[in-house]
């Protein structure tokens, strides 16, 4: 199957066939059923683009030239139907679904380590920044139960899928013969050939004050103006895609991407036109959080923000935005999406 800046749609096989509606109708739906994460990459030529912004958080500075190789991106994130296949077919377990490793988390209470993950609970009040007020560890919670308790998949197939921990995106993607983005490669597919706008789209968070991502909407954490149902994750394409054909780049989940977390971009080196996206030296050991020595836990990059980011409280729903997250959380907004490394434009 051709890949291009388009999907090919199963029912270009058939357009010529001499069958009646209904066959060609069920062809079709097989088809697409079919076709999985791989059948649907877009190609994101490669060059030299500014990584970064100095105008936001500190973390996203200094802005600086990377040079990237071109590559196909998926169209959208990993979807739970996806991943469903991708369990079925290899019978793997997702961190969240086993119990943590005392040894890796010294002093832990042991009541707490127990299958379980993050998952967001509105509160009716706040008062400061805990985020533990809005964020809850609930046992059993993993990507087939969402909410944990007795929740399910039902209608959400095509929604990202969630609370996938590091190993887990990077285990499907070895499962399907892909990777993951840099933080480079994302944040140049993410920008969608529009280098010097704030937003994947452009200047303006809501053009025509209309919606471009699934970010949130009223007051965070408190307040939801969205339609009771719709205050998580949206199905994949439920947003216009960017200039590179991209869907849900920003918004609805936050993805994983293969570099160490570091406070800050590295400094432009002098004399250079450009320097790589994880130079070295920027390695696990740097990316531990200082805040908790006693827990040696890697943090890689997240890009895009979620469902839960506003205006009011994280507004990283820029391509230039980014998140430390320790490789062994999973939480209900974070999924991710993969790339593959080829050379030349068709396949």
């Amino acid at each position: 199957m051709k890949l291009g800046n388009a999907p090919v749609w199963p029912g270009h096989c058939f357009a010529r066939a001499k069958v009646s509606p209904s066959v060609l109708e069920t062809a079709m739906a097989l088809a697409f059923d079919n076709m999985t994460e791989r059948d649907r990459f877009i190609w994101i030529p490669g060059r030299t683009f500014t990584v970064g912004s100095d105008k936001h958080y500190p973390e996203e500075a200094p802005a600086h030239p990377v040079t990237v190789d071109g590559f196909w991106m998926a169209e959208t994130p990993v979807t739970n139907r996806q991943f469903k296949q991708f369990a079925e077919a290899t019978g793997y377990v997702t961190v969240a679904e086993k119990a943590p490793d005392p040894r890796d988390y010294p002093g832990a209470k042991p009541e707490m380590l127990r299958a379980g993950s993050l998952v967001f609970t509105q509160p009716k009040t706040v008062s400061g920044a805990d985020i533990s007020q809005w964020w809850t560890f609930k046992f059993g919670a993993n990507w087939r139960r969402p909410l944990g308790g007795l929740s399910d998949l039902r209608g959400k197939l095509d929604h990202p899928v969630v609370h996938v921990a590091y190993a887990d995106a990077a285990a499907y993607a070895h499962w399907a013969g892909l990777d993951l983005p840099t933080e480079a490669e994302w944040e140049l597919a993410a920008r969608g050939g529009l280098d010097d706008a704030e937003y994947a789209w452009g200047d303006e968070f809501a053009p025509g004050g209309v919606p471009m991502a699934n970010t949130w909407s009223g007051t965070f954490p408190i307040h939801s103006t969205k339609p009771k149902g719709h205050e998580r994750t949206s199905p994949v394409r439920s947003f216009p895609p960017n200039g590179f054909g991209l869907y849900d780049m920003i918004g609805n989940v936050w993805e994983w991407t293969s570099d160490y977390w570091s406070t800050r971009h590295p400094e432009p080196a002098k004399h250079s036109c450009c320097i790589p996206s994880n130079p070295r030296g920027r390695d696990a050991e740097a990316s531990y959080d200082p805040r908790q020595p006693e827990i040696r836990i890697a943090r890689r990059v997240l890009k895009g923000g979620s469902h839960l980011c506003a205006p009011n409280y994280c507004r990283r729903y820029r391509p230039a935005a980014r998140h430390a997250e320790p490789e062994d959380t999973s939480t209900s907004h974070v999924g991710f999406r993969c790339v593959r490394r080829t050379e030349g434009e068709a396949k």
